[in-house]
């Protein structure tokens, strides 16, 4: 994970605003959820139970970096934004098994996909 990644997934936790750079984070007391802009799109929306992604208009290997580092913090081990011959798509755990251990889906990537 990048320095600024770090930066980042520290401010979403501590429920601060932060900006270096080309991301910010924004907290917003009221709904006590913290929104992820890069270059002032936002990207992700993090509250205590779930997190929201977007690609914020651009699927470029920065956008899919930062959502995966937040995964990595927020979600559960092995979950993110991956791409197979251009295309994003989202791993999500969906169960265990005795034999393979953790199952995960692939989906294609939608704005506003929920990992709860």
């Amino acid at each position: 994970m990048r320095k600024i990644e770090k930066q980042m997934c520290a401010a979403v936790q501590s429920n601060s605003d932060w900006k270096s750079g080309n991301t910010r984070v924004e907290f917003i007391a009221e709904t006590g959820e913290s929104k992820v802009y890069l270059h002032d799109n936002l990207i992700a929306i993090i509250d205590d139970t779930s997190m929201q992604i977007f690609d914020g208009g651009w699927q470029s290997v920065t956008t899919k970096s930062r959502l995966n580092a937040l995964c990595d913090e927020f979600c559960i081990a092995g979950e993110g934004v991956f791409q197979r011959n251009f295309k994003w798509f989202v791993h999500k755990l969906v169960g265990q098994s005795s034999i393979t251990g953790k199952v995960f889906n692939e989906e294609p990537f939608v704005n506003g996909y929920i990992f709860a």
